[in-house]
């Protein structure tokens, strides 16, 4: 086995497989020091102020001269003078390519009266505000399956009840971006398919008033649907009392759902990486990208996100969208994201992690590089703001942050039945209501992890597995998932305290 990936013939580095010793000749030329494995060897002398190509794309400026042999990372490399700022080829549309032939496969889903498919059979109880979070975990705690099993014992066909509370919900402007974020979020989780009911609880006096919520949202109370406040019901004992005597009234007509056949056009997923290394641009995020190209050819919807984790590779997305209003408006989204982390004192730069650094991801560039490969090479066909109802089949885009439970909040909000999350480092994470599927890039973090990891993507890099027969591993694995079997996120019980919908302005 090689001990380098060289990923284009253009490329001015190479990705070491294991620790490379000083002398060791990769590529032709001699390792000058230790390199870890992930991390990046210049392949050819690079001036200061050059830029440094990876995927034959701008990953940095190097920041030094840089030698033959030299380990590239963040002593000599950044992101240039203009800190990332330089010109992008959108050539908006130019990749766009005709509709593959349309692919029929089927799952068991549960099918919804107003013809949406959930993947999961949930009640949810939802807080409006942080003050009436104690509440509603107190509602949901006395169904858990672990603590109390005797409350759903005879309602096999409910997955759980799950309390989602957020730190949020008051302290802010009733008319601000914030609130108009929250609400959206709250209405998407709220009337999900994968919730056959919920009850949402307020304290009274918030800010995010459950009469105004319901009324911005077009959404009125039903038989799936219960809102009530800690104030008007007396107190939290009360409260508790009555969001738990309304979900039993709900249990027994969630339990009447049943799974049949539906076709994969159904399955919305949400695509993440968090805890990234230098193999998630090789492995799980480009086999991920494989998946869903099979899931859009069967008529599915993924949802890339992450915008400061696309910033230097949006145009690569949009080169695949389908009209110039598509792309206009992920660059419109890029450019507010540069003016919302300046004036928050920041920069785009910002991310990556220290942990994408340890595992040789040295800028954002190069991480968005990796990062936008899990929304393979289908055409875009649409750009959603956070938590907007996703109502476009196909590959679609959300606006969203960079960090991994926001994100997929806003995605579920949006419709994703389903989320795949890539990692390289080792993320621990899973989601409520929508299953979570985890990948690692690397053997090692599987070796160390795989009680969390539902699959290895490091065979790519280790044992010549290709990225069309991990796509397609991993596109049963959706379907699986998608049929009810349980994922291993699913069964350390992770995906309550993952909700963490996007706070933004001013804590007043």
């Amino acid at each position: 086995m090689s001990l380098f990936i060289r990923l284009h013939p253009a490329d001015d580095v190479v990705i070491a497989r294991a620790q490379l010793m000083s002398g060791t000749t990769v590529d032709g030329v001699a390792v000058r020091g230790l390199v870890p494995p992930g991390h990046k060897v210049a392949t050819r002398a690079i001036q200061a102020g050059d830029p440094v190509r990876r995927y034959n794309q701008i990953i940095g400026f190097a920041s030094a001269a840089i030698q033959p042999g030299e380990h590239v990372h963040t002593h000599n490399l950044n992101m240039g003078p203009e800190k990332g700022n330089f010109a992008r080829d959108y050539a908006i549309g130019q990749d766009v390519k005709p509709e593959a032939p349309r692919k029929q496969a089927t799952f068991m889903g549960i099918k919804r009266s107003d013809g949406r498919v959930a993947t999961r059979n949930y009640i949810g109880v939802l807080s409006s505000v942080n003050c009436s979070a104690t509440a509603a975990r107190a509602i949901a705690d006395h169904f858990s399956k672990r603590n109390n099993p005797a409350a759903l014992a005879n309602f096999p066909n409910v997955d759980g009840v799950v309390a989602l509370t957020h730190g949020t919900g008051c302290g802010m402007d009733t008319e601000g971006l914030g609130m108009k974020l929250l609400e959206r979020t709250l209405a998407g989780y709220a009337t999900h398919a994968n919730f056959w009911g919920v009850v949402v609880v307020g304290l009274g006096c918030e800010t995010n008033q459950l009469n105004t919520w319901l009324a911005h949202s077009s959404l009125r109370e039903g038989d799936t649907l219960k809102v009530f406040n800690i104030q008007d019901t007396g107190g939290t004992r009360l409260t508790v009392e009555k969001g738990i005597a309304l979900i039993e009234e709900m249990l027994p007509r969630a339990n009447q759902v049943k799974r049949e056949p539906c076709s994969a056009e159904h399955i919305t997923v949400g695509l993440q990486c968090g805890g990234s290394d230098g193999y998630s641009g090789i492995s799980a995020n480009p086999a991920l990208g494989a998946a869903v190209d099979l899931l859009v050819q069967h008529g599915g919807t993924a949802i890339l996100s992450e915008t400061p984790e696309i910033y230097g590779a949006e145009h690569l997305l949009t080169r695949r969208a389908v009209k110039p209003e598509v792309a206009q408006k992920l660059i419109d989204r890029i450019h507010w994201w540069e003016q919302y982390t300046e004036i928050n004192g920041g920069e785009m730069n910002n991310n990556p992690s220290p942990g994408n650094k340890a595992g040789g991801l040295t800028t954002i560039l190069e991480k968005s590089l990796g990062a936008v490969a899990k929304g393979g090479t289908s055409n875009l066909q649409a750009v959603y703001e956070y938590a907007e109802p996703v109502n476009t089949h196909g590959f679609v885009y959300m606006d969203t942050p960079g960090y991994d439970p926001v994100s997929a909040t806003g995605q579920v909000a949006g419709g994703a039945n389903l989320i795949c999350f890539t990692t390289g480092r080792g993320s621990a994470y899973g989601c409520a209501p929508s299953p979570s599927l985890k990948f690692s890039t690397n053997s090692a973090l599987w070796k160390k992890q795989e009680e969390d990891m539902d699959l290895n993507c490091g065979e790519i890099v280790d044992n010549g597995v290709s990225i069309a027969e991990m796509g397609q591993r991993i596109f049963e694995m959706i379907l699986k998932a998608a049929s009810g079997e349980p994922t291993k996120s699913e069964k350390h019980g992770y995906g309550q305290n993952e909700f963490v919908p996007w706070q933004v302005g001013a804590v007043m």
